[in-house]
């Protein structure tokens, strides 16, 4: 059955004349369809991206709210994990698209978790060189992050997030209602991303976090603070041309780099985000003055929501540093690094040597 609806909190995502407007509520999936006819210009077809493990929860959900107002929606699914966030799986869905009979007047719902926020927005950004997207993101990581900002992709067999696109959709709708069909590990795995904001940017959200984490608190509140959060990162420096949506990146310039090395699909995102933000604390501490204590209240908050903080056996430390080399954050061969001085206070230093970064691989280890 069907969530009961609550009422719809807003986030507004201010870009100009790429504005758009991010609903947070439980039971708001049904109303897609009337959001569609109110963003959407009169666009009558469109292609719903959807996973193998989502298609079954919600797909009927979303497509009947489309069809209820006049919109041609074809659904297309591809497989669950990371191994679909790549070039070869893009050219597929686009194919699809077309066989459809899709066209530059349709536009594109991207139904799932951040894989499919990823994909989804990336063919919308290249199908005929451009057509609209709606996110309907159905993961904690996926609401909090990866839905709001306009940054699509897929990855390259070495690295993540290579080949992409900015393109910001036109709306998203997050039902948090979505949330309740998550494995407990997918649910925890978004934390690493909660926890990343609060460190970066309001350190007093790390008790309502923790109020989460024991079971309490109001978790639609919780993803519409981080919205909030990431939004307004976004409207500051939409192209991260200005050194400020940089600091997003705390914890994944490691992070990436063993996400990559164990294999896609190996660890979640959010459990190898969790130990590029131990190494990214261990650095704090020893090159920022981050204090002792406030590293480890957030460790000890990772391990609340069972995330990795420990690298497994298995990861060589040359082989880390040569995907960490590919990773965007690198500039003219020089590793820019997120650093807290202060939990909610980062800066992005330039100060970094490869030294530090095995330094950081052999704490990580222990």
């Amino acid at each position: 059955m069907p969530a009961t609806p609550t009422a719809i909190q807003s986030v507004a995502v201010n870009l100009g004349p790429r504005s758009y407007t991010v609903q947070v509520g439980s039971g708001i999936l049904a109303g897609i369809g009337e959001a569609v006819t109110a963003k959407m210009g009169g666009r009558k077809s469109c292609a719903v991206i959807t996973d193998s493990n989502v298609a079954p929860l919600y797909a009927d959900t979303v497509l009947q709210s489309l069809r209820e107002v006049g919109i041609a929606a074809h659904l297309i699914t591809v497989p669950a994990g990371e191994a679909s966030k790549s070039l070869l799986c893009a050219q597929t869905v686009c194919g699809e698209m077309v066989r459809a009979g899709l066209d530059r007047k349709s536009f594109v719902v991207a139904l799932g978790g951040g894989v499919i926020g990823d994909l989804g927005g990336f063919c919308a950004s290249i199908f005929q060189r451009g057509i609209p997207y709606m996110q309907v993101p159905t993961t904690v990581l996926s609401q909090v992050d990866s839905s709001v900002g306009g940054k699509t992709g897929v990855n390259l067999p070495d690295a993540k997030n290579m080949v992409g696109a900015f393109h910001q959709p036109l709306h998203v709708v997050a039902d948090v209602a979505t949330l309740d069909s998550l494995h407990k590990r997918e649910w925890n795995e978004g934390f690493a991303e909660i926890i990343k904001h609060a460190c970066i940017r309001d350190a007093s959200m790390l008790d309502a976090i923790d109020a989460v984490a024991d079971g309490a608190g109001d978790v639609a509140e919780l993803i519409r603070r981080n919205i909030a959060i990431k939004a307004a990162i976004v409207e500051a420096d939409e192209y991260e041309t200005l050194g400020l949506r940089a600091l997003l990146n705390f914890g994944h310039t490691l992070g990436h780099a063993v996400e990559a090395a164990a294999g896609y699909g190996v660890l979640l995102h959010g459990e190898a985000i969790s130990l590029g933000l131990r190494a990214a604390l261990w650095l704090s501490v020893k090159h920022a003055g981050l204090p002792k204590a406030d590293a480890a209240r957030i460790l000890a908050l990772l391990q609340k929501f069972d995330l990795p903080t420990r690298l497994p056996d298995g990861f060589d430390t040359a082989e880390l540093l040569r995907i960490t080399r590919m990773d965007k954050k690198f500039e003219t061969g020089k590793i820019r690094f997120v650093l807290l001085p202060n939990l909610g206070d980062a800066y992005v230093s330039s100060d970094l040597t490869e030294h530090d970064l095995v330094a950081a691989v052999d704490e990580i280890r222990k």
